[in-house]
C-alpha cells in the first residue's frame, strides 16, 4: 500500500472511529438521562463535534472517491474536447471554493481558539478547524484533479467513475460483464 492510500484508509478509519464513539457517547447519554436521571453534560457537545468532524472528513473524502452528487445527462453527451474544458473548469470552480473554506475556517478557527467551552474545556475552535482539514484536501484533491494530463471527466460524472486523478488508480464501473438481455438470450436453449 502506498503513502497516499494509508493515509486516505487512516482517514476512513478516523470516521470510522469517530462515528463509533459517537453513537456510543449518545448511547450512554441516553440510558444515564432515563435510567438514573443524570448524564453526561459534555456528552452533547462532543457528539456535535465528532459529528461535525465526520461531515467535513467525509466530504473531502467523497470529492476524492468522485462520490459527490452530480447530474452528468447533459455532460456525458458532449463531445471529448468540450468535456475535457469543462472537467477543468470544473475542477478549477472546486480549488476555488475549497480554498475559500480553507481561509474561512482558519480565520474562524483563529478567531474562536481562545474560546474555551464551559461543558468540555475544549476550544471552540476545534469546529472550524474540522473545515480547515477539510479545505486543504479538498484543495489538493482539485489541484490533482486540474493538473492531471488528459482528465476529460467531471468530479463524480461519467461512466469510468471518477477519482480524484492522481491519488488512486480508478477501478472502472464498466461491468465486463454482459447485459442482463444478452446473458438470458445466451442462456435459451
Amino acid at each position: 500500500m502506498t503513502a497516499v492510500r494509508t493515509f486516505w484508509r487512516g482517514i476512513e478509519w478516523a470516521i470510522a472511529a469517530l462515528m463509533a464513539a459517537m453513537m456510543i457517547l449518545v448511547f450512554v447519554n441516553v440510558v444515564l438521562r432515563y435510567g438514573f436521571a443524570s448524564g453526561l453534560r459534555p456528552g452533547i457537545e462532543l457528539s456535535r463535534l465528532g459529528f461535525v468532524w465526520i461531515v467535513m472528513l467525509g466530504a473531502s473524502l467523497c470529492l476524492k472517491e468522485g462520490e459527490h452528487l452530480a447530474v452528468g445527462e447533459l455532460f456525458d453527451r458532449l463531445p471529448r474536447p468540450v468535456r475535457l474544458v469543462l472537467g477543468r473548469l470544473l475542477w478549477l470552480v472546486i480549488l476555488i471554493a475549497s480554498l475559500m473554506l480553507l481561509i474561512g475556517c482558519w480565520r474562524q478557527t483563529l478567531a474562536n481558539w481562545h474560546n474555551i467551552s464551559p461543558l468540555t474545556g475544549l476550544p471552540t475552535g476545534l469546529f472550524y478547524l474540522a473545515g480547515v482539514v477539510s479545505g486543504a484536501l479538498m484543495s489538493v484533491t482539485a489541484t490533482l484533479g486540474l493538473l492531471r494530463p488528459g482528465y476529460s471527466e467531471a468530479p463524480g460524472v461519467g461512466a469510468a467513475g471518477a477519482i480524484a486523478p492522481g491519488i488512486e488508480d480508478a477501478p472502472s464501473a464498466i461491468s465486463s460483464e454482459a447485459s442482463p438481455r444478452s446473458r438470458d438470450q445466451e442462456t435459451r436453449p
